[in-house]
């Protein structure tokens, strides 16, 4: 669980993110979720887009998301979503609070 101090740092770092992929018409996905998992592994902090066509409320599939991988929902920021987890490779530079 994150602190609210530990979330402003990871809401801040994320502003210069560009977004990894989305979520579509076809929703939340494996091959989605794999792909999310991949790259949380890889840089522990990812962006997400929700698209219009998806049809769903933007903090509803985060929360969705972050239950099913698991990973912690940072925020949600217009049709942005934020998730982090550390990284249990150690070649990754671990994001330090």
């Amino acid at each position: 669980m994150l602190t609210s101090k530990q979330r402003a740092i990871l809401r801040s770092m994320a502003q210069t993110l560009e977004p990894i992929t989305q979520v579509g018409k076809q929703g939340i996905t494996e091959s989605f979720l794999d792909n999310v998992n991949n790259a949380i592994e890889k840089r522990e902090l990812v962006k997400i887009t929700v698209l219009e066509n998806s049809g769903e409320d933007v903090k509803t599939v985060g929360e969705e998301i972050a239950r099913r991988l698991p990973a912690e929902f940072v925020c949600a920021t217009g049709k942005k979503l934020v998730f982090y987890r550390r990284s249990l490779s150690e070649k990754v530079k671990h994001i330090e609070f």
